[in-house]
């Protein structure tokens, strides 16, 4: 198996051209975000992912966490790599400076942040949850709780964990059962059971504060009886020392297709009747605060589908380069070369590569749009970038997993038949990418608030303002990218036409719309991510006329864009057909026939 390397040529790209990274630091609030300081970030970003954690990959692949009496150990080599991520200060680059963070940009943590995900993406869901309870706090809780919780969270000393999930509760949150009762001095006592806990229980961090959702005894049915409890798995003394254990046990661990060394817990809260929580932010609005978590955790979740692109992608350009089989199609001579040199497999790659690199441009630029949501002080510019981000979450969590998933499966069959042996590494690529379009809310459900929410907000002002883009920047396209503005212009049409249908569909259509809603997310992502391409493969063709920059790299990106555009958009465009048809034939069947007899 090879190991990882960072992409850090890639990434810098995309950061200058999609989050206009050279001008951070003349961004208020970004002012410390020099060249310098940002290019050191990356590169010794890269050393940690490439020399301590990538080597835990397949160890904890192989050596899963192990549940004993309520305790949950992880592999031995997890707490030196968790303990160089923590004192190197990782966790704290764009957390907030007055509880110990840099307050760096989030876009550049989101690059460290792949590179943490590809290294070892079963070990980065436990910073990711821990990100997101610090967001969730931040947001709605107490002076007294981001005092008493953020610091240590920030640092990495202590993690965090979401608890929505329960047994009859999974997608639709509202029919949950976990219970608060309100004491006398204020705090609340939780009785209940989660499931699907990532991180819930472990031994790498000194507290793990769980962020819970349950009902009060009068709290009205549904989402809006839904409160948010901070839980912490030890009670916090006023010096900050840590004090009794909390009434909270890890009941179980799950057993997975794949991230084995992520530990998957039941949680079992009040067992003995004295498990303490502290509400976050007004009673029966848990839905509210956990939504600034959720949306959070599904930009990263959206983040590990290419970071296991590039995993999978980079193993599979070492094997291919490596691997010789059959002579090369069209040669005189009939000497077996690698299978490199096979279009079949070139083509593979390409739309690996090309795939990975559009998702990563999604992403970058949904973070870079909060980033400016959240420094500007021009509540117009505010606006704009909020819908942006809005906007782009679905895609960036749905497409990007999807793609992840796709290309883990392009990188098995790269591998033939030794893609299938788990000694390779392949298929582990493979078993951990299947779980992200499911999490943080279904991709389906992703595509349900992208043509629901996203694109009636505000009379849909900001798929058109997107859309209006796109067609301005294709309208400049020339060099060797001309040849590929009419199929990108047909693919903005194809989006721009499926928009105006579903936008236009109201309430009277709305099964035919919820029956479009995913292939409308691939046309959308597919059409975003070929523009995105494009604007890279300007910005490459303009650096090379300049000599500034690696020529072999600026043409790959001209290549790949080209790629993308000519032959993987036309698939999505030709998904306006089925957008376009209608619920007619899905809803046809009676549930029982779908029983063959």
């Amino acid at each position: 198996m090879n190991e990882y390397k960072a992409p850090l040529e890639e990434i810098t790209f995309v950061l200058e051209t999609m989050a206009d990274m050279k001008n951070w630091d003349h961004t208020p609030g970004f002012e410390d975000a020099g060249e310098d300081l940002v290019t050191a970030v990356l590169e010794e970003a890269g050393k940690l992912a490439r020399d301590i954690i990538a080597p835990t990959n397949r160890i904890g692949d192989l050596e899963p966490p192990v549940l004993k009496d309520g305790v949950v150990t992880t592999p031995d080599a997890f707490k030196p790599m968790n303990a160089a991520f923590v004192e190197g200060g990782w966790p704290t680059l764009a957390a907030d400076p007055e509880f110990g963070g840099q307050g760096l940009p989030s876009v550049l943590a989101t690059a460290v942040t792949e590179m943490v995900t590809s290294s070892n993406m079963a070990y980065s869901l436990q910073p990711l949850l821990t990100s997101g309870a610090i967001e969730a706090i931040n947001a709605h809780g107490t002076d007294e709780q981001r005092r008493t919780y953020l610091p240590n969270m920030i640092s990495g000393i202590w993690s965090g964990a979401m608890n929505l999930t329960e047994p009859g509760a999974g997608s639709d949150v509202g029919a949950l059962r976990a219970k608060a009762e309100k004491q006398a001095d204020g705090s609340y006592k939780i009785t209940g059971q989660k499931i699907f806990i990532t991180w819930g229980e472990h031994d790498l961090c000194d507290n793990i504060i769980h962020l819970v959702l349950a009902r009060l005894p009068d709290a009205p049915e549904g989402t809006k009886g839904i409160s948010m409890f901070v839980v912490p798995k030890f009670h916090v003394n006023e010096d900050g020392s840590l004090g009794a254990r909390n009434d909270l046990r890890c009941v179980s661990l799950e057993h997975k297709l794949g991230i084995h060394a992520s530990p998957t817990c039941v949680m079992s809260f009040g067992d003995e009747g004295n498990c303490v929580g502290y509400i976050v932010g007004e009673e029966n609005k848990g839905m509210r605060n956990m939504f600034t978590m959720m949306n959070h955790a599904r930009i990263g979740v959206g983040l590990e589908g290419v970071a296991i692109a590039e995993r999978a992608y980079q193993q599979a350009v070492y094997y291919a380069k490596d691997r010789v089989q059959s002579a090369a199609i069209g040669a005189k001579s009939r000497a077996s070369v690698a299978i490199i040199e096979h279009p079949d497999v070139r083509r593979m790659l390409l739309s690996m590569r090309a795939t990975c690199e559009a998702a990563r441009a999604i992403i970058y630029r949904n973070v870079w749009a909060l980033d400016r949501a959240h420094k500007t002080s021009d509540m117009e510019v505010k606006k704009a970038a909020l819908g942006e981000a809005d906007l782009l979450t679905p895609i960036s969590k749905a497409y990007s997993t999807d793609i992840g998933v796709e290309a883990a499966s392009l990188g098995v069959q790269i591998h033939g038949g030794m893609g299938f042996i788990e000694e390779t590494g392949a298929a582990q690529h493979y078993r951990d990418s299947r779980i992200a379009p499911i999490y943080e809310g279904t991709n389906g459900i992703q595509a349900l608030d992208l043509v629901g929410r996203k694109l009636n907000s505000e009379g849909g002002v900001h798929w058109k303002a997107l859309i209006a883009e796109m067609r301005e920047f294709t309208a400049g396209m020339d060099r060797s990218m001309a040849g590929s503005k009419p199929v990108l212009e047909e693919g903005i049409n194809a989006l721009s036409d499926a928009a105006e249908t579903l936008f236009a569909n109201g309430f009277d259509r709305i099964v035919d719309t919820a029956g479009a809603a995913t292939p409308y997310l691939r046309l959308f992502g597919t059409v975003l991510g070929g523009y995105l391409l494009a604007r890279q493969a300007v910005e490459a063709e303009r650096r090379l006329a300049a000599d500034d920059g690696n020529p072999a790299f600026l043409k790959s990106k001209v290549t790949v864009a080209k790629f993308f555009i000519e032959q993987l958009l036309p698939q999505a465009t030709s998904l306006l057909g089925p957008i376009k048809a209608g619920a007619a034939e899905l809803m046809s069947m009676d549930a029982d026939d779908f029983i063959r007899t």
